[in-house]
């Protein structure tokens, strides 16, 4: 049965003078369904091609922020929390990103009839986004999809996550997922459900550089990737070629597959529940004189 929906591009405006921009996220809201999605480019490749001297680390912190308050706000319209009307998606969107004079401008909000709400929204982010990142990996899931159940399975301790800046003499990064007992644990999702092989083993190796300049790091961590598996038959031998590249990756990182993936939440949710007990067990141990 099909259903209304409401969406709205988010666009890069360089020059608001000669009003050049590229698309760079799509919103979408279908009220029936009591769906909120957004999808967000995190590259910045393409607006650095374009306009040249993107500030790139604040471009992925602000498109993390922005993907982070859609799936809050599509949580409390999941959950019935709030429930504005189908008209109403220029509203939340501008509860998120005001409307100002920055390089971030909404489009004027458009919509349809759909049976696969989901399915509609990977249909705009191709056509409106995805379609125009020359020479850039072609995503079948990104790595925000790839999350997406291990947060869900997390439940309420995905809230015990922050973020975690790890910084070297060399380098820096930000890990989104992190938690700290005695060392810190990042878990980073990967997609590695890509059309072309060759960027399946790029992405691998991109971060197998990254986990050699992490190294010298003064904190002790590790890394547990979440990997998005690709279902495509003829990029499965370059998948198996970028595991081997991860393992190559200083730290003995963690690597789990999306099979397992539902049953590794489990076991972080138990074990970040029991260091939380036992912190509150220590904090309320009477001191003995």
């Amino acid at each position: 049965m099909k259903t209304i929906y409401s969406t709205i591009i988010l666009r890069y405006m360089h020059d608001v003078v000669t009003g050049e921009f590229a698309n760079i996220g799509v919103v979408l809201y279908s009220p029936e369904r009591r769906l909120l999605e957004a999808r967000f480019a995190t590259s910045y490749e393409r607006l650095n091609a374009i306009f040249l001297k993107i500030d790139h680390l604040h471009y992925r912190a602000l498109m993390r922020y922005m993907a982070n308050r859609f799936e809050e706000i599509g949580g409390e319209i999941r959950d019935g929390l709030r429930a504005p009307p189908v008209t109403a998606l220029n509203e939340i969107v501008r509860q998120v990103l005001p409307p100002d004079d920055s390089s971030l401008q909404w489009s004027q909000q458009g919509g349809g009839f759909t049976e696969q709400p989901e399915k509609a929204l990977d249909e705009l982010y191709k056509r409106f986004v995805e379609r125009y990142i020359a020479g850039a990996e072609q995503v079948s899931r990104s790595d925000e999809e790839i999350a997406k159940p291990f947060k869900a399975k997390l439940g309420r301790t995905a809230a015990k996550l922050t973020e975690k800046k790890i910084t070297t003499k060399d380098y820096q990064y930000d890990f989104r997922f992190a938690w700290k007992n005695d060392i810190w644990h990042f878990y980073e999702p990967v997609s590695f459900d890509l059309v072309d092989p060759g960027s399946i083993r790029e992405k691998a190796n991109k971060w197998l550089g990254r986990g050699v300049a992490l190294h010298d790091a003064e904190e002790q961590f590790k890394i547990h990737f979440l990997l998005g598996e690709p279902r495509q038959e003829d990029t499965k031998k370059a998948f198996e070629n970028a595991i081997h590249l991860l393992d190559k990756i200083p730290g003995q990182p963690e690597l789990i597959r999306e099979s397992k993936m539902e049953l590794f939440a489990e076991h972080v949710a138990q074990e970040i529940g029991s260091h939380d007990a036992a912190e509150m067990v220590l904090r309320e141990k009477p001191n003995q004189s």
